[in-house]
């Protein structure tokens, strides 16, 4: 039970107030939070009469009783105050320093009157402890010391209802109505003779006199601790009206009493009435002033100390602390041998005051010592890191191992560094050490993460620039849900090693969700401005696109104008594949929103279904492009605005035009090369005109036959001499070519069929072709061939010696396939 009492010395027995245990007390106790609802018990009365042994019992505090065994001598010193336990409401006890003891003596009645006075002062409820067998004596009851007391509260204070209740101890064979009178009378005397306030004249002691007589302890131990159990229900709700503390009157709050009490102990002390000080003690003070002021100036002017203090201005000292103490305790093991004869209190207070000197000389070293260790202890903490980071350690788990290490290195050298006779704390240093720590660690992080960031965005930067270019320039349908699904591979992969990647730094789950936050931003924005970037450039990016699909068929082969092409349909195509590139440049489209950018554009500039109007009443044009924004895209996902990408297209058309009317003449230019037979006209007039010579043909067959072969020997010689194909370079070179490979290909001519003849058991050869024949269909071999044909500069192509066998099966075919070339 005593355990939650806090028992507390407020004032020492040389009647110095305590008020730093004073506060402790309260706020241990938490008695602020009671505002009026506590109550105060105070006891005092003879030395030894049993005073700490009654409190302990009545309210189960821990106050030190004498042990009878080992005599009877002064056991309470000073005033100690606790809390009882288990009694309400919230009280307050106070056990005051026995009267009339052996220990003071003559000096005695000072502190008694003091304590007695401030007893009353600050008290509900005075227990007044008195032997039954003194009751009726003059000293023995204490009754100068209360009438005292009373004439002095008087003055000092205002007078409220305070309770005496006399406990009358060891009953003896006189019964208790016999001495309850008898008690009462003599504090009548003592009431009658004091002067009181006109509000209190009239006033009868019975007001605030209570008497209770208890059976002896220590022969009658049961019986007492009955009459006791039944005491202590009289302070049960004891503020309550009626109680024994039910005047509440001038009450000091709860929050305030702390204050109250110290402020009251200073009048009383204050009061000469009450502080006759000794002679011995004036004598004392005059005395030990003079040996501590002398101890002190040794102690300043001390080699060893001088030494110690130039060495440690530079670095830190081991063992500063011992070191120090030793010197501190040879100048006040001294200054006690001197002073050993007079009073103690004063002696004790002077000793104080040279040591609280001597510490005041100290403690600048001190301080400088705790800031070389605090600095020491820094760079290890940063040595060490460096050191574990590049081991491949997790961030956070180097940092807190770091941080011990060099925690307790340096609680290490501040235990190393204390001084015995002091009770400084370095817990400021200690903190900001582990701020420091904290900072450079912070650091650290910072430059590690950003970092760690920055080759993340590298990464980013590599996987999305090229592909995302690849894809706005091929300009597809799915152009933006194939850079949506990349995008959503980039960043899930990048998160996903990001994550494992800063799971050493043990982020908070905020910061780590800020930071994917940060590269999925990075990512979409890299997209983003990759779109801007070909937006910028999408006029280049469409005549690239317009060229590639006009002059390439489906099988991405170059075309040909024969005269075959429909020009205006593929004109058409190429131009719907240029506008779907600039529909998809127009905005970003990265949230899945469906847009009507493409049928917006096709149905204004390639389809022209929806006609330019303007509407007369209010002149607002009904064109869908004369617009700075699109319809259902937010502002800043717009790259190229309607109206831009209206006059883009009126310059992709004015500088495409050319091609196409490159093709039309290409087209007609080989219609006239390739038109070998005369007008339908002519052909009709020769039919007519020749009726008589196709008649002799056909009743002479043998004419008809020399003809036919004439046929095959001429269309033998046009195919081997390959005629179109010289004329395309010109008709005037073409006749000179012609005339001198006539002869040579008659000849050869000629040789085949004569061999031919000789070999007609054999199997027939594979049919003739022209080089550029065999050219053309060995384009698609030749290009995974390493010698590939290449072009001279009269335009004649050659082949790869690997190409030419697999075309070329004899010799004779080499030669014929090669004779053009000789030439």
């Amino acid at each position: 039970m005593a355990e939650d009492c806090c028992a507390t010395q407020v004032i020492d027995a040389n009647g110095e107030f305590n008020a730093a245990e004073l506060e402790n007390f309260v706020n241990t106790v938490n008695l602020h939070q009671y505002g009026l609802s506590y109550a105060v018990v105070a006891i005092m009365g003879p030395q030894s009469s049993g005073k700490s042994t009654l409190l302990n019992h009545l309210f189960h505090t821990n106050f030190k009783e004498m042990n009878a065994l080992k005599g009877r001598s002064q056991t309470t010193k000073g005033l100690w105050i606790a809390k009882a336990v288990g009694i309400e409401p919230f009280t307050i006890v106070i056990d005051l320093e026995g009267t009339d003891s052996r220990e003071r003596g003559e000096d005695d009645a000072t502190f008694e009157k003091q304590s007695a006075l401030f007893a009353l002062a600050v008290a509900d409820i005075v227990l007044i402890n008195i032997w039954c067998h003194d009751i009726g004596r003059e000293q023995a009851a204490n009754r100068p010391l209360l009438k005292t007391v009373f004439q002095v509260m008087m003055r000092l204070f205002s007078p409220r209802k305070t309770t005496l209740l006399f406990v009358l101890r060891d009953k003896t064979k006189t019964p208790f109505k016999v001495l309850e009178p008898i008690l009462r009378e003599d504090i009548q005397k003592i009431w009658e003779t004091v002067p009181k306030p006109q509000a209190y004249k009239d006033t009868p002691l019975s007001v605030f006199f209570r008497v209770v007589a208890l059976s002896s302890y220590e022969e009658k131990e049961k019986k007492f601790k009955e009459e006791v159990s039944q005491l202590r229900q009289w302070f049960f709700h004891s503020i309550s009206p009626g109680g024994l503390a039910g005047d509440r009157r001038g009450v000091v709050p709860a929050s305030g009493f702390s204050f109250s009490a110290q402020q009251i102990w200073k009048i009383i002390k204050e009061n000469k009435d009450l502080d006759l000080p000794a002679h011995k003690v004036m004598v004392a003070t005059v005395r030990c002033e003079e040996i501590a002021n002398e101890k002190f100036s040794r102690l300043a002017s001390d080699e060893e100390w001088k030494a110690l203090e130039r060495a440690v201005q530079s670095s830190a000292v081991p063992g500063f602390g011992k070191r120090i103490s030793l010197i501190l305790e040879k100048y006040l093991s001294e200054y006690d041998m001197e002073s050993v004869y007079f009073e103690e209190g004063v002696r004790n207070a002077k000793r104080e005051h040279l040591e609280m000197k001597a510490l005041q000389l100290v403690h600048p070293v001190y301080i400088s010592m705790l800031g070389h260790l605090r600095s020491r202890a820094l760079e290890s903490f940063k040595t060490r890191l460096e050191q574990s980071l590049a081991l491949g350690e997790g961030f956070a788990a180097s940092v807190r191992n770091c941080s011990q290490s060099s925690m307790l290195e340096f609680d290490q050298g501040c235990l190393d560094a204390a001084i015995q006779q002091s009770s400084w704390d370095a817990s400021k240093f200690r903190e900001k050490l582990h701020c420091d720590i904290e900072a450079h660690a912070s650091v650290v992080r910072s430059e590690k993460l950003s970092e760690l960031i920055a080759n993340y965005k590298k990464q980013i930067s590599a996987a999305l620039t090229e592909p995302v270019e690849s894809l706005l320039e091929s300009g597809g349908k799915d152009t933006w849900a194939s850079i949506r699904r990349l995008l959503k591979h980039v960043t899930n992969v990048v998160v996903s090693e990001f994550s494992s990647a800063v799971a050493g730094f043990e982020l908070d789950q905020a910061i780590f969700e800020e930071m994917v936050q940060s590269l999925q931003e990075h990512c979409r924005s890299l997209v983003e401005r990759k779109a801007r970037e070909e937006a910028g450039k999408v006029l280049v990016l469409m005549k690239d696109r317009f060229v590639t699909v006009f002059n390439h068929d489906k099988d991405s082969l170059p075309r040909v104008w024969t005269g075959k092409e429909d020009i205006r349909e593929i004109t058409k195509e190429a131009r719907s594949e240029s506008l779907k590139l600039l529909s998809t440049m127009a905005a970003v489209q990265l949230d899945r929103k469906a847009d009507k950018i493409e049928n917006v554009l096709f149905s204004t500039l390639m389809d022209r279904t929806v006609a330019p109007s303007r509407n007369r009443g209010n002149g607002v044009s009904g064109d869908p492009l004369a617009s700075s924004t699109w319809e259902e895209v937010p502002p800043e996902n717009t790259l190229i605005t309607p109206v831009h990408c209206k006059s883009i297209w009126r310059q992709f058309i004015a500088e495409t035009e050319y091609t196409v009317t490159q093709a039309i003449a290409s087209q007609k230019a080989h219609g006239k090369r390739n038109s070998w037979l005369p007008p339908p006209w002519a052909i009709m007039a020769m039919l007519i005109l020749g009726l008589n010579e196709i008649m002799f043909l056909l009743r002479n067959p043998l004419y008809l036959l020399v003809l036919f072969v004439t046929y095959l020997i001429g269309k033998a010689i046009w195919v081997q001499m390959d005629i179109p194909a010289e004329f395309h370079g010109g008709t005037l070179s073409a006749l000179i070519s012609l005339s001198t490979k006539f002869l040579p290909t008659v000849m050869n001519f000629v040789r085949r069929l004569a061999a031919g003849s000789e070999e007609s058991l054999e199997p027939a050869p594979p049919p003739r072709q022209s080089f550029r024949n065999q050219m053309q269909k060995s384009d698609s071999v030749a290009s995974s061939v390493p010698d590939s044909c290449v072009s001279t500069e009269t335009g004649v192509e050659y082949i790869s010696p690997q190409l030419k066998r697999r075309i070329v099966t004899n010799p004779e075919q080499e030669e014929t396939s090669c004779f053009g070339a000789s030439d």
